[in-house]
């Protein structure tokens, strides 16, 4: 098998503004990619509109990749992975793009569990229209105007535990250290992998008055648990120190391992405990980052309904089309 370098996982250079979150983002994906040993030619890269879904053209330009409309990027990818699950596919989408016009999509590929990485570039705004509140941004938030956000948040980790999402995530675009062993251990997982990154606007969303700036996401951050990504064809080696351990065992015998750094003994296999800390951190005005679930044998689409292991594109049509017979006894069915 080919090795890859580092560079074989970059893309075009950024356009985005000088010292975008997003950018981070990018170096963390390449990173976790590149660590993963993800071959860069069978990953589909999907999004959709807005400054987030500009990101896939600065990772992966050996990649697949689509571009959809606004809010449509979960159900293109569902298609794709269907079609062809052969792929790894890594989907990039904003909090306008997802909890808004895209709401529908997000929570329907989390029920079916579509395996893929969704990573949510979260900044509170839309960026590309002027900064405009999103239905992430906080109660009480500001705007660079003045205007104040009268609305309610959406918590989209809280709704992936609630449909069901069997990878639930989140971490902060400036945090390497937290965010590239969860995409590793994204990359590594069968089902759907939710991933909201608070990733600040510098333009529009880094003043006084925004719960999203990188001043306020780093004085109000409370990380769950300290986290490292053992790739299974490593040999493993750890030194343990004072607190508690946990160990995951992925669906591929990979390694998820979880070092516990305050009293609470978080068991990220307890979906209620895992909606309880969301709320009680948020009621106190903090920003949960960490794995929060995570259930890998839960079975995704393809198993559950029982698709084929040759990719949809492999097939002939000799292959793919059903006899007449067969095709009248589907039709007897409906009569």
């Amino acid at each position: 098998m080919r090795e890859f370098s580092k560079k074989d996982y970059q893309g075009l250079k950024s356009t985005l503004c000088t010292g975008c979150g997003h950018d981070s983002v990018t170096n963390h994906i390449i990173t976790s990619l590149f660590k993963s040993k993800v071959n860069p030619f069978k990953v589909a890269k999907m999004s959709g509109i807005g400054c987030s879904s500009k990101t896939p053209a600065y990772f992966l330009s050996l990649s697949h990749g689509f571009n959809s409309i606004h809010g449509r990027m979960a159900p293109t990818a569902t298609g794709a992975k269907l079609v062809n699950p052969e792929l790894t596919t890594l989907g990039i989408s904003g909090d306008g793009d997802t909890a808004s016009i895209g709401l529908g999509g997000f929570a329907h590929l989390i029920r079916r569990n579509i395996p893929m990485v969704y990573i949510i570039e979260n900044n509170g705004v839309y960026g590309l229209t002027k900064g405009q509140f999103s239905a992430t941004a906080d109660e009480g938030s500001t705007q660079k105007s003045g205007e104040v956000n009268p609305f309610d948040s959406i918590d989209l980790c809280s709704m992936a535990l609630q449909l069901g999402c069997s990878f639930v995530a989140r971490s902060f675009s400036g945090d390497a250290k937290q965010l590239v062993p969860l995409l590793e251990a994204a990359f590594q997982h069968p089902g759907t992998s939710v991933i909201d990154v608070i990733s600040p606007c510098i333009t529009f969303a880094n003043h006084e008055g925004s719960t999203k700036s990188f001043k306020s996401v780093k004085e109000h951050l409370v990380q769950l648990q300290e986290l490292g990504y053992i790739h299974s064809q490593e040999e493993i080696k750890v030194e343990y120190e004072e607190g508690e351990y946990k160990e995951v065992e992925m669906a591929d015998g990979s390694k998820l391992l979880l070092k516990k750094i305050d009293s609470k003994n978080h068991d990220i296999s307890n979906r209620e405990v895992a909606l309880q800390s969301l709320q009680e951190s948020s009621s106190k005005g903090e920003i949960l980052t960490g794995l929060f679930y995570l259930d890998s044998k839960k079975p995704n689409l393809q198993k559950l309904m029982n698709l084929s292991d040759q990719p949809l594109t492999q097939l002939d049509e000799k292959t793919a089309r059903i006899s007449e017979e067969e095709f009248f006894q589907v039709l007897n069915k409906y009569r």
